[in-house]
């Protein structure tokens, strides 16, 4: 048995079948190609599956495509604006936060949630809002410091 599932992903209308078991993770990813969605523990404890889900940040992999019928979906993809990094996505860059990129989506859509509700955290409420997506590689003070770059160029 398949489902038709329709949602907004990154602001353009997608209709797709599905089974009723496929998680949201494997549909962007698999079923649409979105493959800046990353799958890594399949638990939800890691958070490199991060979307936006109505504006929310959701794990994906701990979602079921046919539960979000209806919703909108930002990915990374979603992010930038007519090919341009958006102010987050270009603050990473510049600030060395991502090396091998498996956890950056997850940290970027975290990071959008947590500038769009809180425009000028602290340092310790930046490092709050990330602590749920686990990163091996950069440390995170990079990943820090470009959160904070933008929370302080905007005003």
């Amino acid at each position: 048995m398949k489902l038709t599932v329709t949602l907004t992903v990154n602001g353009r209308p997608v209709e797709a079948t599905c089974e009723p078991r496929r998680t949201l993770a494997d549909f962007l990813r698999h079923d649409l190609g979105l493959t800046g969605v990353n799958v890594g523990c399949e638990h939800g404890a890691c958070g490199s599956c991060t979307v936006l889900l109505d504006g929310a940040t959701a794990r994906s992999c701990c979602l079921l495509a046919a539960q979000v019928d209806g919703a909108s979906v930002t990915t990374v993809e979603g992010m930038a604006d007519n090919g341009a990094l958006s102010p987050l996505q270009e603050a990473f860059r510049r600030h060395h936060a991502l090396q091998c990129g498996f956890c950056t989506p997850g940290m970027l859509a975290t990071a959008t949630e947590l500038l769009r509700d809180h425009p000028h955290p602290t340092e310790a409420e930046i490092r709050a809002a990330l602590a749920g997506n686990l990163c091996r590689c950069t440390g995170y003070q990079h990943i820090v410091d470009a959160v904070r770059a933008v929370a302080e160029s905007s005003d």
